[in-house]
């Protein structure tokens, strides 16, 4: 079986662009040029979806991919799914949909998944759910020192200050010990393992 299948490829795809078109408008586009009526013309903005997938797609496809990776190296069968394939996360898709849609403000949304099965000590899946939110960690303290020392083109300074803060955000929320978050299952499979 391969790695990755092309159904899983797919759904890849389609969560990126609809990751993107959620958060465009909402995160602010670096142009070569200042067109103040550009708000108010008719039309897609497609420069400012490519922007918004460059800013929030690698936080997403990196985190689920990690935990798809690090499961199979342990022996279990892990599949990506995009929101779509699950009635809750396809309910909140469609809730967020409608609220950006109508200005509404307030989204929670889960892009994708991976769900994991086979047989692996506590352990192992503890790992494999912290696979995800460690790649956040990774991206956010990589893009924070890349900014504190100054590293990058001016151009790219946006989008690094984004990355940083996407995926600090993405890391903090994921690690929460909710039921549901990686976070749950990364400490209660740890007091499992030591206790």
């Amino acid at each position: 079986m391969p790695l990755i299948t092309l159904g899983e490829i797919i759904d890849l795809a389609l969560m990126t662009f609809f990751v993107g078109y959620i958060f465009s408008g909402m995160i602010p586009v670096r142009r070569e040029s200042y067109d103040p009526l550009l708000h108010y013309k008719r039309g897609f903005d497609f420069e400012g979806l490519k922007f918004t997938i460059m800013a929030t797609a690698p936080a997403i496809i990196f985190h689920e991919l990690a935990h798809k990776f690090v499961a199979i190296s342990f022996g279990m069968h892990a599949v990506f799914m995009a929101f779509y394939r699950s009635t809750f996360t396809l309910m909140l898709g469609i809730f967020t949909i409608i609220s950006k849609l109508t200005g509404f403000g307030f989204m929670f949304f889960v892009p994708g998944f991976v769900e994991i099965s086979g047989s692996g000590t506590g352990l192992q899946f503890t790992l494999a759910a912290f696979a995800g939110p460690f790649v956040n960690l990774v991206l956010w303290l990589g893009a924070w020192f890349v900014l504190k020392n100054k590293k990058y083109k001016k151009k790219n300074y946006l989008l690094l200050v984004l990355t940083s803060r996407i995926n600090m955000f993405l890391f903090i929320f994921n690690m929460l010990p909710i039921p549901g978050f990686d976070g749950y299952k990364v400490f209660t499979g740890l007091i499992r393992a030591f206790i």
